[in-house]
């Protein structure tokens, strides 16, 4: 197990530990992420191994960009608006566009879904 940091910046974040609890798979990355505060947990599992062998099983980056992305979209339409939400988003939407081409370039291979690069 090892322990993630990045995201404290302030008393809020401070308090949220997120702790890896798997060990990488096959692409060198974790697979499950327990996130734990001071009145609840929630366990992340990300897929793990490729859909056309093993079915969805987690959820994907994408997901989490796609909740992030509403997330930011709903402040900037509200009273929290601000440049820095702005500019969270725009790389946020940077980041699906890259994830989408990598898979739409994969799928054009023939090879998404499966350990073949």
């Amino acid at each position: 197990m090892r322990t993630i940091n990045d995201h404290k910046v302030n008393p809020a974040n401070d308090k949220i530990e997120i702790t890896v609890t798997d060990q990488p798979g096959a692409g060198g990355a974790n697979h499950v992420y327990s996130i734990n505060w001071q009145s609840g947990a929630v366990t992340l599992q990300f897929q793990n191994g490729p859909i056309a062998e093993v079915g969805v099983n987690g959820i994907t980056q994408e997901v989490l960009l796609a909740i992030c992305a509403d997330r930011l979209r709903a402040f900037q339409s509200g009273p929290y608006a601000c440049r820095e939400n702005a500019l969270a988003l725009t790389k946020i939407e940077e980041a699906q566009h890259w994830l989408h081409h990598r898979t739409l370039a994969r799928m054009a291979r023939g090879v998404e879904g499966t350990h073949a690069v």
